[in-house]
């Protein structure tokens, strides 16, 4: 098995995003937290959503897979219950996921599917020039609402909590050791890890900028928050005039979906289906 590094990592693609896109500060705790955690190439996929979070598919050199828009949770459920010795992350933004893949995002939450939710949160359609997203701020005029957005915003670490996630995170795309540290939480956590980034859109989002951000997080695990009360998390959570980052809440007593199937208990399904591949007696009664 060979392990990454940051140069196996490396795609002859250079990121488009524009210069300061907040994209680049997860692209880059991704790669270190790839890096530190020794993952197997051959055990790491990546599924990507659709939007500038989703260009990411040709700046990685990984297994991945480019899901339709909204749907990225779902495939990359398909993926981990077909071979769940993967290591399975999601690569989405905010309308992806808040968005379109809504009913995947709860669905899969409320599953404890054994994958990482990796979401770039810029609270606007970045890759269709900045229409309003489902975080968008209420009152917030944008291409689609030169008005002012009429919607009260989607509060993405309650709405994990709220379906009982098992482990929920928030991060900022400006502190990439804290982010690289999280995303390494994340992806080791057995069972849903939800890590919602803040990841400022330079060219669209003139309100939620990095200076914006940076006078309103703080950081979580320096005030002593307890990771493991969920009351204390949701709590956290609806806190608007500071914006906690780090980790809200883990379950580490979570069982992931697939371990809850008897099907599954022997053998990854990749692996039966090697070992009985004449399907020739399943298909004789439609002959």
């Amino acid at each position: 098995m060979s392990q990454h590094t940051q140069q196996t990592l490396k795609s002859p693609i250079f990121p488009t995003w524009c210069p300061g896109c907040g994209d680049f500060g997860i692209w880059a705790s991704l790669k270190q937290a790839i890096v530190e955690l020794a993952l197997p190439e051959e055990q790491l996929v990546l599924v990507y959503g659709v939007g500038c979070s989703g260009n990411m598919a040709d700046f990685n050199r990984v297994y991945g897979f480019h899901a339709l828009h909204g749907r990225a949770i779902a495939n990359a459920e398909a993926i981990k219950l077909a071979n769940h010795d993967l290591k399975v992350i999601v690569i989405a933004g905010d309308g992806d996921t808040y968005g379109e893949g809504l009913n995947h995002f709860i669905t899969s939450v409320r599953g404890n599917h054994d994958i990482t939710l990796i979401i770039h949160d810029n609270q606007v359609y970045g890759l269709t020039t900045g229409q309003n997203s489902p975080t968008t701020a209420k009152g917030t005029k944008t291409k689609s609402s030169p008005l002012g957005v009429i919607d009260q915003p989607a509060n993405p670490v309650a709405l994990a909590l709220s379906a009982n996630a098992t482990f929920v995170a928030r991060g900022y795309a400006g502190r990439i050791p804290q982010l690289t540290a999280l995303m390494k939480q994340a992806i080791m956590h057995e069972g849903l890890s939800v890590l919602d980034v803040f990841q400022p859109c330079v060219t669209f989002n003139k309100i939620n900028t990095h200076q914006w951000f940076q006078t309103k997080i703080y950081d979580l695990q320096s005030q002593g928050h307890n990771t493991e009360d969920i009351t204390a998390a949701w709590q956290k959570s609806w806190e608007l005039n500071t914006l906690p980052i780090g980790l809200f809440y883990e379950d580490k007593n979570s069982v992931p979906y697939h371990k809850q199937l008897p099907q599954l208990q022997n053998a990854a399904l990749v692996k039966q289906w090697s070992q009985t591949r004449n399907i020739a007696a399943l298909l004789k009664p439609f002959n």
